[in-house]
């Protein structure tokens, strides 16, 4: 069923496309709340489950378990490399990973598979800060 396009859900569209890497539900609430808004949590997970499901955001799961939130760049199937630090996400293809998926599917007699692969470490800007901080010690 397709979702009504509100004017919450465009707002929480356009917070979407403004931060920076991925976000959760959470994150972009309080920041709508600080706008004066109005708009409930509630209406955050609706808007952005529908978003990921229509293809105009990314999602993923945190190492932490949290789902995570980004407007997408792009329609195509893809992967991330996400900073731990930042939140900075670079979209990359993996033709290996994608090889390698279909491989192991097959080989144990599945068909149709999906799989979801994101990379998390830090990005240049947040390793050398991090380095930087640690040769002041």
């Amino acid at each position: 069923m397709a979702q009504r396009n509100t004017w919450q859900r465009e707002r929480v569209r356009d917070a979407l496309a403004d931060a920076r890497g991925f976000v959760s539900a959470q994150t972009l609430h309080a920041d709508l709340r600080q706008e004066g808004t109005g708009i409930g949590l509630a209406t955050v997970y609706r808007a952005l489950a529908g978003l990921a499901a229509s293809g105009e955001a990314d999602s993923l799961q945190s190492p932490e378990g949290e789902a995570l939130y980004r407007a997408c760049s792009t329609q195509r199937h893809h992967h991330h490399l996400i900073c731990r630090s930042c939140g900075r996400a670079v979209e990359i293809e993996a033709k290996d990973v994608e090889q390698w998926a279909q491989r192991t599917a097959a080989a144990n007699g599945f068909r149709e598979a999906e799989h979801v692969v994101d990379i998390f470490g830090l990005c240049a800007e947040c390793a050398a800060r991090r380095d930087a901080a640690g040769a002041g010690e």
